[in-house]
């Protein structure tokens, strides 16, 4: 039996795969509907299509997939291990005057993971297809910001308190809204506007814990 992605235990999906092959073809199915997000957006797609690019039958998609929602559910679980990851590893090399320097590491593995990574400049954490996608009971946004706080308080410096646990709230909502607009200005992120989010960042973090 191979080891199950831990981002699929947390996806809504009909059945575990429970063997390494069927492991490949889920994660077949995963990197196809990525590919096909980059190629035509969440309207465009289908099982149908996931299927045909991912070289499998359709039976086997709907073996383990109720719909194409549950795919891209997937797919942004996916995508969040991997940020967490990317940012964990960042994180524990150290060489930052304070932790709330740690906004600028958050915001460059962000956006290199939007120019490099198949399909999340076309999902990123799910809102395009729903703001609750990666969690039913919890908004994209929450969930992302309990993953940040986490890592700030295990590899950044942070100290957990209420204050940081608002303090992230708050700054996820206000780098998403200005990434938002700069994303909307240029494909790759307008530079003048991701500085301004890293300063934007910084100066609230600094103010309540610098």
């Amino acid at each position: 039996m191979g080891a199950v992605e831990p981002s699929l235990a947390y996806a809504p999906l009909r059945r575990l795969p429970a063997q390494h092959r069927s492991m490949v073809r889920v994660q077949r199915m995963l990197d196809a509907c990525a590919e096909l997000l980059d190629e035509g957006g969440y309207s465009e797609l289908s099982t149908t299509r996931i299927a045909e690019r991912a070289g499998v039958a359709i039976g086997s998609v709907y073996q383990f997939f109720p719909d194409k929602k549950a795919i891209t559910q997937a797919l942004g679980l996916r995508y969040l291990d991997q940020f967490t990851a990317r940012v964990a590893e960042r994180l524990a090399e150290g060489g930052r005057e304070h932790w709330t320097h740690s906004a600028d590491v958050i915001i460059d593995e962000y956006l290199d993971m939007h120019r490099t990574v198949p399909g999340f400049r076309s999902l990123h954490f799910g809102d395009v297809v729903d703001e609750r996608l990666l969690d039913s009971d919890t908004e994209n946004n929450r969930v992302i910001a309990t993953r940040l706080r986490q890592l700030l308080t295990a590899h950044g410096g942070a100290h957990e308190c209420e204050q940081l646990d608002r303090a992230v709230v708050v700054a996820v909502e206000a780098a998403d809204a200005v990434l938002k607009l700069a994303f909307r200005l240029d494909p790759d992120g307008d530079p003048r506007l991701i500085e301004e989010t890293k300063l934007l960042l910084r100066t609230y973090l600094g103010h309540h814990f610098g």
